[in-house]
């Protein structure tokens, strides 16, 4: 299987799109951040060290600190896919995030987006 395109990609060319989004619908940076965090377990430093380093999606969540567990209850459709039926890991993780960051600019409450 060939990796897909995104692996490749660091993750800081695709953040400020997921923060762009979020604003957009009156949302903000911040809780992109806390999102980011919940997921992968990054602290708000850890997460600027790995834009800095322009660390690919790859290596991104394959370093991430804590991938919280409670990720499996993501569920629903992000690119016409169903998340929960993703079987490459990578994908995913990446799919994930962009499910919550949708939920997100949807108007989603923070406590319902961290499955709290």
């Amino acid at each position: 299987m060939t990796k897909h395109r995104i692996y490749t990609m660091p993750f800081a060319s695709v953040y400020p799109h997921y923060v762009t989004k979020a604003e957009r619908k009156g949302r903000t940076k911040t809780e992109v951040d806390e999102i980011i965090g919940w997921l992968t377990g990054y602290s708000q430093k850890a997460l600027e060290a790995q834009l800095e380093k322009q660390t690919d999606f790859e290596t991104f969540f394959a370093e991430a600190p804590n991938l919280n567990p409670s990720r499996a209850l993501i569920k629903g459709v992000i690119c016409g896919v169903r998340v929960e039926n993703i079987e490459e890991p990578t994908m995913q993780e990446i799919r994930y995030l962009d499910k919550l960051i949708d939920e997100l600019a949807k108007g989603k409450a923070m406590e319902k987006i961290l499955r709290n």
